[in-house]
């Protein structure tokens, strides 16, 4: 970490579907003292509209580098908080999702351990986050009658010549 980091952190209710079995309240405060951790909040929905709106903001207001949700399955919604990431201006790759639903909150029933097992994965989504950089999308010019299958030593050899 370089320490110049600010990430903010929001931790997603999703109803009672993660409230139930993790305390997420203690979860945000767990996460507001980790390094590079500028900003971390609870919502019941970080996947709502007004859930979105909120990290749009929040990285504008508090100037945040990076976001960190801890909710459901990346599978669900990466792609909806990388949305909301680039429409603030950031890049919506140096965003990290930590799946606190269906790793937590389904699989465990004791809310002390459900809790302390999403602060830990929280703490790795930061420490993970912190070390991303931004990554662009281009386009490159692609010859359509060849296709190399494989990307062992033969398959990448055959791709270079």
């Amino acid at each position: 970490m370089n320490g110049t980091e600010r990430i903010g952190v929001y931790v997603c209710h999703c109803g009672t579907n993660i409230s139930h079995t993790v305390d997420v309240e203690a979860v945000a405060k767990y996460a507001a003292g980790l390094p590079g951790v500028a900003l971390a909040k609870e919502y019941k929905y970080m996947c709502s509209e007004p859930g979105q709106d909120m990290i749009q903001e929040d990285i504008k207001e508090h100037d945040l580098t990076r976001v960190v949700v801890a909710s459901c399955s990346p599978l669900m919604h990466e792609v909806t908080v990388r949305v909301a990431v680039w429409g603030a201006g950031m890049n919506p790759y140096v965003f990290q999702m930590s799946n606190i639903r269906e790793q937590c909150s389904w699989v465990h029933s004791d809310k002390r351990a459900a809790t302390e097992k999403a602060m830990r994965l929280v703490h790795g989504a930061v420490m993970r986050v912190s070390q991303h950089r931004e990554l662009f999308e281009k386009e490159v010019p692609v010859h359509p009658d060849v296709m190399v299958v494989g990307a062992g030593i033969a398959g990448i050899e055959a791709a270079l010549r």
